[in-house]
């Protein structure tokens, strides 16, 4: 695998040395309104060259980690099942390669192919899922593979007991009564990441962040903005708890560069990614 002409900050490694490849995945249905988050993978890279590669939060540098950039997969527009299909082909392979798949959506629909090579090659897995939206309804306009869908199919191959959701605030009715007896969910907040800890401790993890999660006062570049989101801070607190864990794979979706001219979106998303790559990057 060669390297994008600009990678991530601080992710230089190459591809037989490394122990996390991060990838992305600029796909969308097209069915949200005000889309763009298909051109988030390029616009997080685009301007890495200000962000620096040292964490204060963590205490630790990129540069101490086996991080390669594998660039962008070529997905087809509009077709989900093709890209699922993708999206699962290669992160298979960087599991079998003994790597950690790290990827960058994307409209969150992504993360449903992660979890799929995820849950083939660990059969305890958990999946921790922060955002606003439910995601779990059975299907959004007749459609079965969407943001609106995505926790739902994930449920669908996991199981009861072992989906946790923290931060939502938007879903139907019928969404969050299916919940109660299928998936754990802690509305607003990820309070309850301690008790979650206990339950997860020894599974295999794999985390999915829909950044619309994040207040739209810090966070207004994503495609359908929820009032009453989690802070940075809050956010970056619940996941870097779980550094230690054994997460096999992580991803961040839904930011629309477009929709914050400002750049404030991005490069806070930009940040996040470099908190969680260290947070949760193996180590030799």
């Amino acid at each position: 695998m060669n390297p994008p002409k600009k990678a991530f900050a601080g992710c230089l490694a190459a591809y037989g040395d490394s122990d996390a490849v991060l990838f992305g995945a600029p796909f969308e249905t097209g069915g949200l309104p005000q889309a763009g988050t298909a051109v988030a993978p390029f616009a997080i890279r685009d301007g890495c060259w200000g962000l620096e590669t040292y964490s204060p939060y963590l205490r630790a540098d990129i540069g101490d980690y086996k991080i390669f950039d594998a660039g962008d997969l070529d997905l087809p527009p509009g077709d989900a099942a093709r890209a699922l299909d993708a999206i699962e082909s290669f992160c298979g392979k960087v599991f079998d390669d003994g790597k950690m798949p790290v990827m960058v959506g994307g409209e969150q629909i992504v993360a449903f192919g992660a979890v799929r090579a995820a849950a083939a090659r660990c059969p305890n897995l958990a999946v921790l899922h922060f955002g606003a939206h439910a995601g779990l309804k059975r299907e959004w306009r007749k459609e079965p593979l969407a943001a609106q869908t995505v926790i739902r199919r994930i449920w669908e191959l996991v199981g009861d007991g072992r989906i946790f959701q923290f931060g939502v605030r938007s879903g139907g009715q019928d969404e969050f009564s299916w919940a109660m007896d299928h998936v754990r969910i802690e509305a607003f907040d990820a309070n309850s990441i301690d008790s979650c800890a206990e339950a997860i401790i020894s599974r295999p993890i794999y985390i999915t962040v829909d950044l619309d999660v994040i207040n739209p006062s810090e966070l207004p570049g994503a495609p359908l903005q929820e009032a009453g989101g989690m802070s940075f801070r809050s956010l970056h607190d619940a996941l870097t708890s779980l550094r230690g864990f054994d997460v096999v794979g992580f991803d961040i979706c839904g930011l629309a560069p477009n929709l914050d001219p400002s750049g404030a979106s991005t490069a806070l998303s930009r940040k996040l990614l470099r908190e969680m790559l260290i947070a949760f990057s193996p180590t030799r």
